[in-house]
């Protein structure tokens, strides 16, 4: 194994290690507050889902991306690459959406209350769950291109306009199809890139030029809490949207060309992955409920095992 394949292999490795152990805490955090609180807050539903969409979009490519550097070969027949590839893309595209769900949700719930945000209001709570509904439903409607073209990989010459992804290869057949694709999946991105950084904006106009109305709200409503979870959604859209715009600068460089280079295929899969891989780590450090339930399961472990040292002398 020469140089650049250890170094791409180890890379994909940290990289997915480290997102499904980080997405899998976070989950587990707030399993444990799901058992001892009576419900979920908005926001930290939102937060779940988006810890699970990423564990969803690790297991799917960062696994077998990983694998298929290291050499294993013919990992998925047919039908699993079209199981695997299909997952892969709804994870990917509810990665985005709920991102900027949760972007447009912190900007209704500091945003000043007036005549129609005051009915609307009180009611986001209750359009948590159906909205989740909806953009699972929209998504694999999108998505559902993917495993039509999906396939294991083939001996010989690959053919023109198809994904090599490694493991699987996605053949679109001819140039139409494979524009359409991507035409249909960039410009569903750029449209929840577009609106969550609207509200992000909006969040930040908030905060730096009305700050007097930001401390009234604090008063009347806990602000303190939701000016910090503002902050903590705004430098999650940043932290989108940089990867982002990596993964659809080569993304777009990808539709020009008839044939992709598996290294060029490889790269877009990193940058792709590598909010879902941050992500967690950032929720684990910002997210005052989630670091406690870590930090208690830390110290009642410790001192579960200073308690049987005892006993064992």
């Amino acid at each position: 194994m020469d140089l650049c394949v250890t170094i791409k292999g180890v890379s994909f490795l940290l990289q997915t290690g480290m997102g499904i152990l980080g997405n899998t805490v976070v989950l587990l955090a707030y399993a444990h507050i799901i058992y001892t609180e009576p419900k979920l807050l908005p926001v930290d539903m939102i937060l779940c889902h988006l810890a699970f969409a990423n564990l969803m979009l690790l297991l799917t490519r960062g696994v077998p991306q990983t694998m298929t550097v290291f050499g294993l070969k013919n990992l998925l027949n047919d039908p699993g690459c079209k199981v695997v590839i299909y997952a892969y893309r709804i994870g990917r595209a509810l990665s985005v959406c709920i991102t900027c769900m949760l972007s447009v949700f912190q900007a209704l719930t500091i945003a000043p209350a007036g005549p129609r945000l005051s009915r609307l209001k009180p009611a986001l709570p209750s359009l948590v769950i159906p909205t989740f509904a909806g953009l699972w439903l929209l998504n694999m409607a999108i998505c559902i291109a993917a495993p039509l073209f999906s396939m294991a990989p083939r001996n010989g010459t690959i053919p023109a306009f198809t994904l090599n992804l490694g493991f699987c290869h996605v053949d679109f057949r001819d140039s139409l199809s494979y524009v359409i694709n991507g035409v249909a999946v960039s410009g569903r991105d750029f449209a929840f890139v577009a609106l969550m950084v609207g509200s992000s904006g909006y969040i930040l106009l908030l905060l730096y030029r009305h700050s007097h109305q930001v401390r009234r709200i604090r008063r009347s409503q806990g602000g303190g809490a939701e000016t910090r979870a503002a902050k903590t959604v705004v430098t999650l859209v940043v932290l989108y949207v940089v990867f982002f715009g990596i993964d659809n600068v080569i993304w777009i460089y990808m539709l020009t060309v008839a044939k992709v280079s598996p290294v060029v295929a490889d790269m877009r899969v990193f940058f792709s992955s590598c909010y879902a891989s941050l992500s967690p780590y950032f929720i684990i450090s910002s997210n005052k409920k989630v670091k406690a339930r870590i930090v208690c399961t830390a110290e009642q472990e410790t001192l579960s095992e200073d308690t049987q040292e005892s006993n064992d002398k």
